[in-house]
């Protein structure tokens, strides 16, 4: 009666540490062997680009993240800037404004439509041969939109990501974790890029070909994830700019990063799910496998999780080592718990910080699938402040 469960135990386990490890691993040697680079080639004049910039009530930063965009590295009559208001009711259309002689053009909706939506309704206004499409809460490296076009250089490139850094905007707060957590995500994404290319772009700061980013897309689906799927689907890459840097400050509690996560997951599934083709290895070869153990596997982590609980419960007084199982999931969940209530303003102690954070974000990726299964997505677009 006891071997199913230690079955169970041990497939959840070598689940998990492909997922986390192994992947990674196998996509180290095979970046060894193919040694491809992310993109090359030389362009005879920057081309025209326009950034998309989507905000909703963003009147606290928007001056500073106008600033920043300006002082990037670009030549001015090759760039314009298009701020999408999402009806906001705070000052930040006023303060858009502001910079119309700059280069800067808003485009106010009429009323809420979602972060997709009003991307939707701005395609027919777009100009430049190249979107680059970022936030209101980074700050963009001088040197990284030069970085990011270049790539485009490479005819089999379609998309260009940043390199994100995550930084605390105060020295202490309780998501002190999620900078390693996007250091690992940034490695990966890295060597996917040296292999075949990422399955999904940096919401953050990516940069798309005109023609992939002129499609509407439904508006609970994830464009930075959707931008490498069209582009895969006619046979273009998408890959991470390791000297393209977007600094991206890390939200402060992680309720924040749990309602975060939440959303950006559903919307992803949804997204996969619009593109489920793209997992035919027999047609997309190495891209399915590492669409497969990027998402899926990732997302299916927490489902396998309480199984591992389940299997260890059944176990529980057989062997010794059971009862330290069930100990460390324990510990765990206590992590989780600690995080979930610790005042943001204060530093989760580091032992306890990456197992909350870890928590987390897998009771988020088992929520948001709940959600994607009912039909319960979140279309309505709520910027995370950070």
């Amino acid at each position: 009666m006891t071997s199913i469960p230690l079955y169970v135990l041990a497939a959840v386990f070598m689940f998990a540490v492909y997922t986390y490890l192994g992947y990674p691993l196998v996509l180290l040697l095979l970046a060894v062997l193919r040694r491809r680079r992310p993109g090359h080639g030389e362009l005879a004049e920057w081309p025209r680009i326009t950034v998309v910039l989507p905000v909703h009530n963003e009147a606290d930063v928007i001056g500073d993240t106008l600033d920043n965009l300006l002082q990037v590295d670009y030549p001015a009559d090759r760039r314009e800037i298009l701020v999408l208001s999402d009806a906001s009711t705070d000052d930040t259309d006023a303060i858009v404004t502001r910079y119309a002689g700059q280069g800067v053009r808003l485009v106010r909706m009429p009323t809420r439509m979602g972060k997709t939506e009003a991307e939707n309704t701005a395609l027919p206004l777009l100009q430049g041969d190249i979107i680059v499409n970022t936030d209101a809460s980074v700050r963009v490296d001088r040197a990284a939109l030069k970085h990011l076009i270049a790539c485009f250089a490479d005819p089999t490139v379609g998309v260009a990501s940043s390199h994100n850094v995550s930084v605390g905007r105060v020295a202490t707060h309780a998501n002190a974790a999620e900078a390693s957590y996007v250091g690992y995500d940034m490695w990966v994404r890295d060597l996917e890029s040296r292999v075949s290319g990422i399955v999904g772009a940096a919401g953050c700061l990516y940069a798309v070909r005109a023609p992939l980013q002129t499609q509407a897309l439904p508006g609970a689906h994830c464009r930075d994830f959707a931008a490498a799927l069209l582009a895969r689907e006619v046979g273009l890459r998408a890959v991470s700019v390791r000297g393209a840097l977007c600094f991206v400050p890390r939200t402060t509690s992680l309720r924040q990063e749990y309602s975060r996560k939440v959303r950006t997951i559903t919307g992803g599934m949804e997204t996969l799910y619009w593109k489920r083709a793209l997992l035919n290895p027999f047609r997309y070869g190495v891209f399915a496998w590492i669409l497969a153990s990027h998402k899926l596997c990732r997302w299916l982590v927490p489902h396998a999780a309480v199984l591992a609980l389940a299997a260890l419960a059944a176990l529980a007084g057989t062997t010794p080592w059971v009862g330290w199982g069930l100990g460390a999931a324990a510990f765990a969940g206590l992590c989780g718990v600690v995080g979930w209530r610790w005042p943001e303003q204060w530093r989760l102690p580091r032992v306890l910080a990456l197992p909350a954070y870890l928590v987390i974000g897998n009771l988020a990726a088992l929520h948001a699938s709940i959600r994607a299964v009912r039909g319960t997505s979140i279309p309505i677009w709520d910027p995370t402040r950070r």
